[in-house]
């Protein structure tokens, strides 16, 4: 079993539910507008978030957002070890550095140190991005076996200062560069790995790279973290990332959502339809799974000919007809409801289970 590390209240390794993580994309120093961004990712399901500490003010805001969130907080620190210290000292829950941007050994021993004091956890991130030029020189350009070299150099760096608290976070844009690095790492290491695909894009394009290179890793047994990297709100982010672990199983508890393609027999906007209780599940499911309940399955069928054959063996779902269409519950017909009133008489129905 792999090694495991507590941050916050969260267990990352070691055999414990693979956490998901986002990032903030507002100004950290603005209490306010963070704090609101944090609550927002809670309630999407985010167990772990990760703010930007660009500056001293940044740092010490961390004592005022403690204060008003309860979700771990990692401080993401480039270059200056003074911040790694100055968040540490105000709450943050893990520290992320790359110990060969922070300087001398003596910088990095001094975060080291404030970390052991604390009892948190510190999560070593390589990018493919800023791989040391002796590395890229050496292996001729940015490869697996480079991100992996330097993630075990960076880990050494700390384990010499007898600490073992450490998370691994090894991370590249190219899907297939990303998944042999992290076959290479989980061999040669016991320290959890943070797993995602790093500048994955839009929403659009970052989702299928994110579902491709994550869900590989995940079904190879290769990770303990992770983070859907997207362009635009963290919150969508967390949303797919339940995607990527219900779709493998790994998440249990969640909400499988199953609609027809659609064909000339279709006489509702079923596709409208469909997309308006996905979003109105992704909100519903977190709450499910914070109170313990099974997953259940919703069925959301165009027409009268598979339509209620599929909707009655589904927990919840609809099979339309001309402008209406029959809601089902557990097998049984619920009501018919007209067109307009599909969406809302279906979420009532799922929400109330």
């Amino acid at each position: 079993m792999r090694k495991s590390v507590r941050c916050g209240n969260i267990i990352i390794g070691g055999g414990a539910p693979i956490s998901i993580q986002s990032m903030t994309n507002v100004d950290t120093r603005d209490v306010k507008n963070v704090t609101e961004q944090i609550r927002a990712l809670e309630e999407a399901g985010c167990e772990i978030v990760r703010l930007a500490v660009p500056d001293m003010e940044a740092a010490e805001a961390f004592s005022l957002i403690k204060k008003n969130v309860k979700i771990p907080l990692v401080a993401d620190i480039h270059f200056d070890y003074r911040l790694a210290i100055a968040a540490i000292k105000n709450g943050a829950d893990k520290v992320r550095i790359n110990p060969g941007n922070i300087g001398s050994v003596d910088r990095i021993k001094a975060v080291v140190e404030a970390a052991k004091e604390r009892n948190i956890p510190i999560r070593v991130g390589v990018n493919s991005g800023s791989l040391e030029k002796d590395i890229v020189k050496k292996n001729g350009g940015v490869t697996a076996e480079g991100l992996a070299e330097s993630a075990l150099h960076n880990v050494k760096l700390l384990e010499d200062m007898d600490f073992d608290d450490i998370v691994i976070s090894l991370k590249s844009s190219n899907v297939r560069l990303n998944y042999e690095a992290h076959k290479l790492i989980f061999k040669q290491t016991q320290h959890p790995l943070h797993i995602g695909i790093t500048e994955s894009g839009t929403v659009n394009s970052g989702k299928l790279k994110s579902a491709i290179g994550i869900g590989g890793l995940l079904l190879a047994g290769i990770g303990d973290t992770m983070r859907v990297s997207l362009t635009g709100d963290p919150v969508k982010e967390v949303f797919f990332a339940r995607d990527i672990l219900k779709s493998i199983g790994i998440r249990s508890s969640g909400i499988n959502l199953i609609s027809c393609p659609t064909c000339g027999r279709t006489k509702v906007d079923l596709e409208s339809i469909a997309l308006q209780v996905e979003e109105a599940v992704k909100k519903i499911e977190p709450l499910r799974e914070a109170k313990g309940l099974p997953p259940i399955t919703v069925a959301v069928m165009g027409c009268v000919v598979n339509g209620p054959g599929e909707a009655k063996e589904a927990d919840f779902g609809v099979a339309g007809g001309d402008g209406k269409g029959v809601l089902f519950a557990k097998g049984e017909i619920v009501k018919t409801v007209s067109e307009s009133m599909i969406v809302d008489e279906l979420v009532n129905l799922i929400s109330n289970c």
